[in-house]
C-alpha cells in the first residue's frame, strides 16, 4: 500500500539525508530496499563489501517514531533502537554539518 499524505509529509526530511558524506569505495555498489508495508516505510540496508562485514540494517519509519534494528551475533538477539521524529530529523541534519552543537527550529539549522 502506498503510505498515507500524513505520515509521508513527516517523513519527507527523514528521507533527504545525503549518501555523498559516505562515498563508495572504489569498485563497489550499495544496496538497499524501500517496502511501503500497512503502518510504516521500512528500509533495509545490505553490508556488502570486504570482510568483516556487518548485519543487515533495519530502519522503520513510523508516523510517531522510527526504529532501527539489527541482529547482534553476540547477544543473538535483534537490538533496536527507537527515535523520535524529532530526533530522526536531528541525525539526518547532523550528518551534513561539521562539529559542534546546534540547534534545529523550523527555519534551519544554526549554532546556539
Amino acid at each position: 500500500p502506498v503510505p498515507s499524505q500524513s505520515r509521508s509529509g513527516d517523513q519527507a526530511g527523514l528521507r533527504s539525508a545525503s549518501l555523498a558524506i559516505f562515498p563508495a569505495a572504489p569498485h563497489s555498489s550499495l544496496m538497499f530496499s524501500i517496502e511501503h508495508d500497512f503502518d510504516a516505510t521500512v528500509i533495509t540496508l545490505l553490508d556488502e563489501g570486504d570482510a568483516p562485514l556487518k548485519e543487515d540494517v533495519t530502519v522503520n519509519l513510523f508516523e510517531d517514531c522510527v526504529t532501527v534494528e539489527q541482529y547482534d551475533p553476540r547477544r543473538d538477539e535483534v537490538v533496536t533502537l527507537t527515535l523520535s521524529l524529532a530526533q530522526a530529523r536531528d541525525l539526518a541534519a547532523a550528518l551534513n554539518l561539521p562539529e559542534g552543537i546546534y540547534r534545529r527550529s523550523d527555519g534551519g539549522t544554526s549554532k546556539p
